[in-house]
């Protein structure tokens, strides 16, 4: 089926497959089907809809509408929204129930859910629970002593890293999983003392990596394995070794030594997908799953497609974290915790069932429609009890009224968001200006933060290069990003962190650091090209007009390995 996207006017296909995903999932009521449309937006207008609805990094002081303490939450003071510090949120202090209400069928479906959503307080943060010291997180579980990591669990002594796991006193990573001492890392596993590197595993006491396995005591590498002593794939002296591991951790040094890693790795084959262990795959960063489409950060998952950070999902479209496990879900924001058959919702967790256009539904709810922040109930619509004969007769009655208004099928709007577009992680994958989302109609944050108290204000290119130059004043001194202008402090914890290693006080704010470690993992998208080596045709996130060199699995394993 061909479609032309209504958002960006782009030409799409709808393939049979994914034709007989939306019938499977399609809800039944009275025996009765009731078929979910073909999607209207492509792909990539899917995706950014759904990431507009994800705040990961932005929190902001405000005061809980319950209690009236000043909390820190995702969800900015200046927002028209009831916001309960998380412990009262999740509490029987208060009652979602008593904002029941019925649905009025001379109105549209998401003006009506967007009015519930302004009435039914929210939580401060989003899955955020059993961490020690570690506040300034989200996304976060079981974490101790960290600060502004994000998408994170199990960590220890962790600070300014996304999508960090089980790992001790790492810094500025991205994508980085059982590991400990590691700096500016992206897409790194098992690894100590692993500085500025990229898609390691199981490698220590190194820098500048890109691709390697099983090495240690190596500089600027690209795809060795279990090699030791080697700068530029090259072997050196221990001498050499330790001279120029000193030297890179100088910037200006540092920048030299990256540049010949660069040359290196482009005369060097690359793998068309990142990942291992899977069948019947198309996308990035796809391990141990099987027929899996069209989807990124993908682990032991089976039947998906357009999906985004799932871990032990099944039969799933267009959903953007996290399963463990999961099964049928389609077009939904976090989702997780054992869930089955669920659509259309954002934020809904833990053995929750057949549930459609719901947000913070979670612990044992099933049969919900249009629901928001309920626990263990069933058979409500708009937070109002039915029972299940009433249930099963109203939601086709409203499923109908939807599909004539045309919003049967599609996930909450941008409109609706609780953010501006410009605190969602939608303007990291796709940035826009300011103009071009008012003119969309789309939310956008006005407000300027305050900037951070300090005695003195130095500006990042001004920073000396080596850490013992550094006083411990700058603790009372804002840092000028030398990219974006913002201003930002350095903690007591980093700067330790810093000594520790011989590293330099960066000179750029989080935020632009984040970017920059983003910039190295290839796009979310996919072009057709042949294996430079085998001219097998494969689909792969390298785009046909970059200089890398790009083997199908087998040509770059029985070269590399």
């Amino acid at each position: 089926m061909q479609k032309t996207c209504t958002q960006c006017k782009s030409a799409f296909t709808v393939p049979k497959e994914d034709q007989k995903f939306y019938e499977m999932i399609s809800p039944v009521f009275g025996g009765k089907k009731y078929s979910i449309p073909p999607p209207t937006l492509c792909p990539d207008c899917r995706r950014q809809r759904r990431l507009a609805w994800r705040n990961e990094k932005r929190l902001y002081r405000r005061k809980c509408d319950f209690s009236g303490q000043t909390i820190l939450s995702i969800y900015s003071p200046d927002k028209p929204f009831k916001v309960y510090e998380q412990d009262i949120w999740h509490s029987d202090k208060w009652d979602p129930m008593s904002f029941g209400r019925d649905f009025d069928f001379n109105r549209i479906f998401f003006d009506q859910w967007d009015e519930l959503h302004h009435a039914v307080p929210l939580p401060s943060m989003n899955l955020r629970f059993q961490n020690q010291n570690s506040d300034f997180t989200n996304l976060s579980a079981r974490n101790k002593d960290c600060y502004l990591i994000f998408a994170s669990n199990d960590n220890e002594e962790c600070l300014y890293s996304t999508f960090i796991h089980r790992s001790h006193r790492i810094m500025d990573c991205f994508f980085t999983f059982d590991s400990e001492s590691c700096y500016e890392c992206v897409d790194c596993y098992e690894s100590n003392n692993l500085l500025f590197s990229e898609f390691c595993k199981n490698c220590f006491d190194s820098a500048l990596l890109y691709s390697c396995q099983g090495c240690s005591n190596c500089i600027g590498c690209v795809n060795l394995a279990n090699k030791k002593y080697h700068i530029l794939n090259l072997p050196v002296s221990k001498e050499e070794f330790e001279k120029q591991f000193a030297l890179i951790k100088n910037p200006a040094m540092r920048r030299e030594a990256l540049n010949k890693r660069e040359q290196l790795r482009l005369t060097l084959p690359h793998k068309y997908m990142a990942g291992f262990g899977s069948e019947n795959c198309t996308g990035d960063h796809i391990s141990y799953s099987r027929n899996v489409k069209d989807s990124y950060d993908i682990t032991y998952s089976e039947d998906c497609r357009y999906c985004v950070w799932f871990h032990k999902a099944k039969s799933c479209y267009d959903c953007y974290g996290w399963a463990l496990p999961g099964e049928l879900g389609l077009e939904n924001h976090l989702l997780g915790n054992n869930f089955y058959n669920v659509a259309f919702s954002e934020s809904c967790t833990n053995d929750v069932s057949n549930i459609l256009y719901c947000r913070y539904c979670e612990n044992g709810s099933k049969d919900l429609f249009g629901c928001i922040g309920l626990q263990h109930k069933q058979y409500c619509i708009f937070n109002k009890q039915y029972s299940q004969q009433e249930y099963e007769a109203l939601v086709p009655k409203i499923i109908e009224h939807m599909k004539k208004s045309g919003e049967f099928g599609e996930f909450f709007p941008h409109r609706l968001s609780p953010y501006g577009y410009n605190e969602t992680v939608a303007q990291e994958y796709f940035p826009l200006e300011e103009s071009k989302v008012k003119a969309k109609g789309w939310n956008w944050r006005d407000a300027v933060d305050e900037s951070p108290q300090a005695e003195k204000i130095i500006s990042g290119d001004q920073l000396p290069d080596a850490i013992d130059q550094t006083p411990d004043e700058i603790l009372d001194w804002a840092v000028k990003c030398e990219v974006t202008g913002k201003l930002f402090k350095i903690q007591k914890a980093e700067l330790k962190f810093y000594r520790d290693f011989g590293l330099p006080v960066p000179r750029r704010c989080f935020d632009q650091r984040h970017l920059d470690r983003m910039a190295l993992r290839n796009p979310r998208k996919l072009w057709d090209r042949q294996c430079a080596k085998c001219q097998k045709p494969i689909a792969t996130s390298y785009s046909p007009d970059r200089p890398e060199i790009v083997y199908c699995e087998s040509c770059y394993v029985n070269t590399v390995f």
